[in-house]
C-alpha cells in the first residue's frame, strides 16, 4: 500500500486544501504524488477540467516514489488520520493520462501583480457566464483566448483564459497587494506560480502521430 509521510503537520493541511479544491472541480479527480530527486519534497499533481495541470509541493516523502491515488481517498486519509503518516489509498496509476512537464529547462519570463491576475480572472469568469453553453460550461474557443502576453528570456508567452480559470478554481491566487504571480516557460510548456500553487500547460498542441 502507498504511504505518505509529512515533515510537518501544516504540510498535511496544505495538501488537504489542494486536494479538496481538485475534488470540488472534478469529483473523480486523481492525484499523482512524486518525490523530487532533491530534498524531502513531494509534488502533487491533478488534471483540472480546464485542460491545465495544477500542482503543489509539500515537505515529506511518498512510497512508492511515483504513485497516483483517488482524490477522494486521499482527502479522506488526510482528514481522518492526524498523524505524520497517512494512507493515501490504493494506487490507481492507470487512471493518470496526462504528460508531466520537464523538471529542468525553465526560463523566467515575467512577474505580474497578483491583483492584476486576479482581476483578469474575475473578468473572464463574468464573460464566461454570459457565454455559457447548454451545460453551463464556456465554449473552448473562449477558454483558448489569450488574456495576456508576457515576454522575457527571449520568449513571448501567451496566457490563455483557461489558465486563469484553473488558477482561480484551485484557489491559488492570494488576496494581498504584495502577492506576485511568476511566469516561467520552456519551448513547449507554460507555468504560472501563484501564492498557493502552480498551473502548468503545454504552450502548443501536440501534433497527432502519422501512421
Amino acid at each position: 500500500m502507498p504511504e505518505l509521510v509529512f515533515a510537518d503537520p501544516a504540510e498535511r493541511d496544505d495538501l488537504g486544501a489542494f486536494v479538496a479544491r481538485a475534488v470540488r472541480l472534478e469529483s473523480q479527480a486523481v492525484v499523482r504524488l512524486r518525490n523530487r530527486a532533491e530534498g524531502e519534497l513531494v509534488d502533487a499533481w491533478v488534471a483540472t477540467p480546464f485542460d491545465a495541470l495544477a500542482t503543489r509541493t509539500v515537505a515529506g516523502r511518498v512510497e512508492p516514489s511515483d504513485v497516483t491515488v483517488s482524490g477522494s481517498d486521499l482527502l479522506m486519509g488526510l482528514a481522518v488520520v492526524r498523524s505524520a503518516t497517512v494512507d493515501p489509498g490504493p494506487a490507481k496509476d492507470l487512471m493518470w493520462r496526462s504528460a508531466l512537464p520537464p523538471t529542468t529547462g525553465w526560463l523566467p519570463v515575467d512577474r505580474l501583480p497578483g491583483s492584476v491576475v486576479s482581476g483578469l480572472a474575475d473578468e473572464g469568469v463574468a464573460v464566461a457566464r454570459e457565454n455559457a453553453g447548454p451545460h453551463g460550461t464556456p465554449p473552448a474557443s473562449l477558454l483558448d483566448q489569450t488574456v495576456i502576453t508576457v515576454s522575457g528570456s527571449g520568449l513571448d508567452v501567451k496566457v490563455p483564459l483557461r489558465c486563469l480559470f484553473a488558477l482561480s478554481g484551485m484557489g491559488f491566487l492570494g488576496t494581498s497587494e504584495e502577492d506576485e504571480v511568476r511566469v516561467t516557460a520552456t519551448d513547449s510548456w507554460l507555468r504560472i506560480d501563484a501564492r498557493f500553487g502552480a498551473i502548468v500547460r503545454r504552450r502548443h498542441s501536440m501534433l497527432p502521430l502519422l501512421v
